[in-house]
């Protein structure tokens, strides 16, 4: 196992970024850190700064404009990061896709390793999405 796949199975740090969104998905995020779901329990803290991130949650859409700050968080972040689309509208635009503010779905601004739609997807499949990643990463079944 090489030594940045070891580093990313112990704990995550995670750094939320939201784009043009509704806010439910960022809700969602924020109730896996409540006591009922304690993420922290599991080792999964969310970071205010990127630089400290393993992982980096997008959710919502990014036209054009925001755009260049998500590839500017992205080349900001140590890597090896991992990026998770949490929701319809980052996975594929959901709603959005025909309205001005959209323009292509992120994984073509930055490459993105999971994808968990959902309007909003629940906490128990964000945090079932995490322990498959970390599995993955490790190369378990």
């Amino acid at each position: 196992m090489s030594f940045a796949v070891n580093m990313l199975t112990r704990s995550l740090n995670v750094f939320h970024l939201g784009g043009s969104a509704c806010n439910n998905c960022d809700i969602e995020i924020i109730d896996t850190l409540t006591p009922r779901y304690d993420l922290e329990r599991f080792g999964i803290t969310l970071v205010g700064s990127v630089r400290h991130a393993d992982v980096l949650l997008i959710t919502g859409i990014f036209n054009k404009k925001s755009a260049i700050r998500l590839k500017r968080v992205y080349q900001e972040a140590a890597k090896p990061v991992l990026v998770i689309a949490i929701g319809a509208c980052a996975c594929t635009g959901n709603m959005f896709q025909k309205s001005y503010n959209w323009n292509v779905s992120v994984d073509k601004y930055i490459p993105v390793d999971a994808y968990l739609p959902g309007c909003p997807p629940k906490p128990e499949a964000m945090i079932m999405a995490m322990v498959k990643l970390v599995k993955k990463l490790r190369g378990a079944k």
